[in-house]
């Protein structure tokens, strides 16, 4: 087959596509809406996924905030260029206070996820705001600080329509993957703190 044989079947194959692709979007009814977005799994970049959607908002000019329910007061990368530059668009907000192994006290734990889950709900409550991202809120889940079915049931009864929320950590709830519009699985395939005992590394982990 001549090169100019194979140009013309892959215009003819793309235009088969371009064709179905129309026709499946013409099907598609739904419009707009604020979803509810949730990160896990066990491999890196589910809190960095949900740090680059509250940078694509803020290039559309949608008010963002971000709650981090267990991450303590760490000089990270997301949350320089957050602050620094962007506070008028991205509230943030760190109400965690370190890993649990780090802490070691189960009731101030309970009492830091509280917290953030307060100020969360405010956030999401106010229809200024279109992009919500609560960072590690998973985690806080599973050790059982916070309540999966509370924090369902108020999603679905009181987070405006338009609003997005994404839930980041391990270990996702059952009941919140099915709560959730979109769920993406953050599969670990190689990581180089295993492989070659090489620590987190700044513009890449932190």
């Amino acid at each position: 087959m001549t090169e100019i044989d194979q140009n013309q079947r892959h215009t003819e194959k793309m235009k088969r596509i371009q064709t179905a692709r129309k026709k499946m979007m013409a099907a598609k009814q739904g419009g707009e809406k604020g979803l509810i977005i949730v990160h896990t799994g066990n491999g890196k970049g589910k809190s960095s996924s949900g740090f680059g959607m509250i940078m694509r908002a803020i290039g559309h000019g949608m008010p963002c905030a971000v709650v981090q329910f267990i991450k303590g007061n760490w000089d990270t990368g997301e949350k320089r260029i957050l602050t620094q530059h962007f506070a008028r668009e991205c509230q943030f907000h760190t109400m965690g206070e370190g890993f649990t192994w780090d802490t070691q006290d189960r009731q101030r734990d309970i009492a830091a996820a509280e917290a953030a889950w307060v100020k969360a709900q405010d956030l999401i409550r106010d229809p200024d705001i279109r992009l919500v991202l609560l960072d590690e809120i998973n985690i806080a889940i599973r050790y059982d600080y916070l309540d999966v079915d509370r924090i369902v049931a108020f999603l679905q009864a009181e987070k405006p329509p338009m609003t997005h929320v994404i839930l980041t950590g391990r270990h996702a709830r059952p009941a919140l993957i099915e709560a959730a519009d979109l769920v993406s699985e953050m599969t670990e395939v190689k990581h180089p703190f295993k492989s070659q005992g090489i620590v987190a590394q700044r513009g890449v982990e932190f």
